[in-house]
């Protein structure tokens, strides 16, 4: 009998921000090296392949999509991007992840090409362009969700850096007051990112200070936070550049390229093109290449009513407006025997009950909330039922 439907077992990287206790909290998975459980990684990427059984062996999820591929992710995606396009994560955050930026798809490609022709080894540090493609994502909230997206508008930015009044920051707040426009942030963005030594330490200082008697303010009292985590660093000024928000379990928003953003705390899942490219602009100890974040960064504000991505609702389905094609995502509630399609190869993921697939040719497969399955294109025709919620990648 042919196999429809291949449960995931997936890689969890324990990344140091990573939370060690939120998996087992949320799905009963365990924990017994007691190890930060940062994100369960579900896909083909080479750093953390996830597994299936085929005929009763275990295989690398790569290795039975390269087998056929067009069958398996189907023709289109096959000849469009070579691989599965997409990586779909559970992401918990308990101590917050760097700033970061990613670049389009000809910054990447150009950015790796200039990289590769100058020999510089993947895994060196200093390298920002692993692979020559775009990153751009899409998180949904599974618990309250800290985070920050986007800048903030120019006059609100002032507003807090004319409160600090830093001695160290004038002549950039000055300049940005008079160039309240792109260029100006991006040269406010720049300079900030580039203070070294005494100015930028007095600075810092200067900052926290004033953070500490304004404590009852809850942006600052997530300052204070930030500092404990990475103290000394010039991200702490991020959340007063950055929109700063939490969103409530069950919702979303998009990362687009060349937009700066930071996960701060709480438990989701997110889908994302297949890419490892990070330009990192504060909270780190890891390498920051200013000039190159600064030349791949829309130093424009995001409106924060902008900012969460409104679902489509289509019957049982909330479908998340996707302005890429690398890959969709959906999230289904309360289903029995609901019909769906496939064209192309489709992870599912049982978020907070049983969820168990079927097909009329083949044998159902039922997952535990936290487990999920990967289905092949030439499946076609599915149904599925579940009692809760779960969630879609596809593309």
């Amino acid at each position: 009998m042919t196999a429809y439907f291949y449960p995931l077992n997936n890689v969890i990287q324990d990344y140091a921000w990573g939370s060690y206790t939120s998996l087992n909290t949320l799905f009963g998975i365990a924990n017994p090296g007691n190890k930060p459980q940062a994100e369960i990684w579900m896909g083909a990427h080479s750093n953390g392949c996830s597994k299936i059984t085929v005929d009763g062996k275990e295989t690398l999820l790569s290795d039975f999509i390269n087998k056929d591929m067009s069958a398996v992710i189907g023709a289109e995606t096959a000849d469009t991007f070579g691989e599965l396009p997409y990586l779909f994560k559970v992401l918990c955050a308990e101590k917050a992840l760097s700033v970061q930026v990613h670049p389009s798809k000809a910054q990447a490609e150009a950015g790796f090409a200039k990289e590769e022709a100058a020999g510089i080894p993947l895994s060196a540090g200093i390298r920002n362009y692993k692979d020559p493609n775009h990153k751009p994502e899409l998180v949904y909230a599974l618990t309250s969700y800290t985070a920050m997206n986007g800048f903030r508008d120019y006059a609100e930015i002032l507003a807090f850096f004319h409160k600090l009044n830093i001695d160290e920051l004038s002549i950039l707040v000055a300049a940005l007051d008079a160039n309240q426009n792109e260029q100006g942030l991006s040269a406010f963005f720049e300079a900030l990112l580039s203070l070294e030594g005494e100015q930028k330490d007095a600075a810092v200082t200067k900052l926290l200070a004033f953070a500490s008697e304004s404590q009852s303010d809850e942006l600052f009292a997530l300052l204070l936070t930030l500092a404990e985590q990475y103290p000394g660093d010039i991200g702490l000024f991020s959340p007063l550049i950055l929109n700063t928000l939490t969103l409530a379990p069950g919702e979303a928003m998009f990362l687009h390229a060349c937009t700066p953003h930071a996960y701060i705390k709480g438990t989701g899942l997110e889908i994302m093109a297949n890419s490892d490219n990070v330009l990192r602009a504060g909270l780190t100890p890891k390498h920051m290449d200013v000039a190159e974040l600064i030349s791949c960064t829309r130093c424009v504000p995001m409106p924060k009513d902008t900012i969460l991505l409104a679902p489509e609702i289509s019957g049982k389905a909330l479908l998340y407006p996707i302005p890429v094609p690398d890959f969709n995502f959906g999230v289904y509630q309360d289903t029995e025997n609901e019909t769906l399609q496939t064209t192309s190869a489709e992870i599912l993921f049982a978020i907070d009950a049983p969820l168990t697939v079927s097909h009329a040719s083949g044998e159902p497969v039922t997952l535990q909330k936290g487990e999920s399955v990967f289905i092949p294109a030439f499946v076609g025709d599915y149904a599925v039922t579940c009692s809760g919620t779960f969630a879609r990648a596809f593309n």
